[in-house]
C-alpha cells in the first residue's frame, strides 16, 4: 500500500485542512494555476490560429508553391506563357503530400463604371481549380462555373463591391492596356455572380477571379499555354522541403517559388508569434510555480507536529516529502481542471461567436482565429504539472531540517 498517498488523501479530506491558516494561500495558488493555464491556452490557441489562418489565406490566392517561367518578373502579373504539357501536370506522381496542381494566369486591368475606376488584377483560372477556399469566404451569390464555354462570370471581393458599387448580378467593364499604349485597350464586359470576403485586404482590394480563356485570348496564347501552375499541399509544414523537390524535378526553364519565399515579410512576422507563445508559457509556469512553492512551505510549517510524529514512527524524509508533493500535486490538478474548463469555454465562445475582432489592415483577419488541438492541450497540461512539481522538490527539503523532539508537542 502506498501509505504516503493515503496520508495525503486524509490531509486533503480533513475538515481542518479547509479551514486552516493555509487555506487562503492554497486558494490563491489554485487560482494562480487556473489563470496561468487559461492565459497559456489562449496564447497558444490564438497564436497558432492566427498563423494558420494567414497561411491559409495566402495559399488560397496563390497556392502553396507556384511554378512559372524563369524570368525577372517579380510582379503579380504573368508575362510569359508556360505549356501545360508538363510531366507533373495534372499531378506530381513522384512527390508525396501534393494535393493538387492547377493552372492560372494573371493580368492587370482597370474596372470602369459610370462614376469610378479602379485598378485590379484579373486572375484567370480553369475548370481544374479548387474552389474550397472561396467557398469558405463566399458572402453573396454563387461561384462561377468555368467547365463549359468561355464564361463572362466573375467573382469579386466585398472590398471591390463596396468601393465600385457593384452587386451580385451587375455587369461592368474591365479595360486592359495593350503592349502598344497607342492602340485601343481591350474591353471585357463581365458579370459579378459572387462576392467573397477573405478579410485579407491586400488581396481583396486587388483580385478578381475570372475565366483563364480571356487572358489567353488577350495575350494571344494558345489553348495549352498558361501563366503558371499552383501546387496545393496537404501539410504546410513540409512546404520548404516540397518546394525544393519540385524545383529539382521540373524543367530547367521553370522556376518554383513557395509562398514563404514570395511573401517573406509576412511569414517572418507570423513566425515571431512562436516566441510570444513560448515567453507567455514560461512566465505563467514560473508564476504558478512560485505560488505553489509558497503554498507548500506554508503547508509544511503548519504541519510540523505531524512531520515530527511521522519521523518518530520511522518515516524517512523522502517518504514525508512524497506526502506533501502528493498534496501539492492535488492542488495543481485542481487548478488545471478549472483552468481547462474556463479556458475551453472562452476559446469555443470565440471560435463560434467571434466576439473579439481585429483590424484586418494589421492582422489580415477580422476576428481572432482559434486553433484547438488535443495533443497540444495534453502536452501543455502535462508540462505544467511536471514543471510545477519539479520546482517543489527543492523547497520540500526543509522537511529534513525539522527535529522530531522539538516539533512534537503534547498538551
Amino acid at each position: 500500500m502506498n501509505y504516503e498517498l493515503f496520508i495525503a488523501k486524509r490531509i486533503v479530506a480533513a475538515k481542518e485542512y479547509k479551514s486552516s491558516i493555509s487555506s487562503p494561500i492554497i486558494k490563491i495558488a489554485i487560482v494562480a494555476i487556473s489563470l496561468g493555464v487559461i492565459i497559456m491556452m489562449i496564447a497558444m490557441a490564438t497564436g497558432i490560429g492566427l498563423q494558420q489562418k494567414i497561411r491559409e489565406k495566402i495559399a488560397g490566392f496563390n497556392g502553396h508553391i507556384q511554378i512559372t517561367n524563369f524570368d525577372n518578373n517579380y510582379s503579380e502579373i504573368t508575362l510569359e506563357p508556360v505549356s501545360i504539357n508538363q510531366d507533373f501536370y495534372p499531378n506530381f506522381s513522384n512527390i508525396s503530400n501534393v494535393k493538387k496542381v492547377q493552372v492560372y494566369a494573371t493580368k492587370g486591368g482597370i474596372i470602369r463604371t459610370a462614376t469610378d475606376f479602379e485598378g485590379i488584377i484579373l486572375k484567370g483560372i480553369s475548370k481544374d481549380y479548387d474552389w474550397s477556399f472561396f467557398e469558405e469566404y463566399l458572402v453573396e451569390g454563387n461561384l462561377p462555373d468555368y467547365t463549359k464555354d468561355t464564361s463572362f462570370d466573375v467573382l469579386i471581393s466585398k472590398e471591390i463591391s463596396n468601393r465600385m458599387h457593384i452587386g451580385v448580378g451587375d455587369e461592368f467593364n474591365i479595360l486592359f492596356v495593350k503592349e502598344d499604349p497607342s492602340k485601343t485597350p481591350w474591353l471585357r464586359v463581365v458579370k459579378a455572380v459572387g462576392i467573397y470576403n477573405s478579410g485579407f485586404q491586400d488581396f481583396d482590394e486587388n483580385f478578381v477571379i475570372a475565366d483563364i480563356r480571356h487572358i489567353q485570348k488577350m495575350n494571344r496564347w494558345k489553348e495549352n499555354e498558361v501563366g503558371g501552375f499552383e501546387v496545393l499541399l496537404n501539410d504546410f509544414d513540409e512546404i520548404e522541403e516540397k518546394s525544393n523537390e519540385i524545383y529539382t524535378q521540373t524543367a530547367s526553364t521553370l522556376n518554383s517559388q513557395s509562398i514563404i519565399e514570395k511573401y517573406p515579410a509576412i511569414f517572418e512576422w507570423i513566425g515571431l508569434f512562436d516566441n510570444n507563445i513560448y515567453l507567455i508559457i514560461a512566465i505563467m509556469i514560473i508564476v504558478a510555480g512560485i505560488n505553489m512553492i509558497t503554498a507548500l512551505l506554508v503547508l509544511i510549517l503548519e504541519r510540523t507536529q505531524m512531520i515530527g510524529i511521522l519521523k518518530a514512527l520511522g518515516s524517512s524524509n523522502v517518504s514525508i516529502r512524497k506526502v506533501f508533493l502528493y498534496n501539492a500535486g492535488y492542488l495543481i490538478l485542481k487548478g488545471l481542471f478549472w483552468g481547462n474548463i474556463i479556458g475551453l469555454f472562452l476559446l469555443f465562445a470565440q471560435k463560434y461567436g467571434g466576439f473579439i475582432t481585429l483590424d484586418p489592415n494589421t492582422y489580415y483577419v477580422t476576428t481572432v482565429p482559434i486553433y484547438i488541438n488535443l495533443k497540444y492541450l495534453v502536452a501543455l497540461n502535462l508540462g505544467t504539472l511536471v514543471l510545477c512539481l519539479s520546482m517543489l522538490i527543492i523547497p520540500s527539503i526543509i522537511i529534513s531540517k525539522i527535529n522530531p523532539a522539538k516539533s512534537i508537542k503534547f498538551e
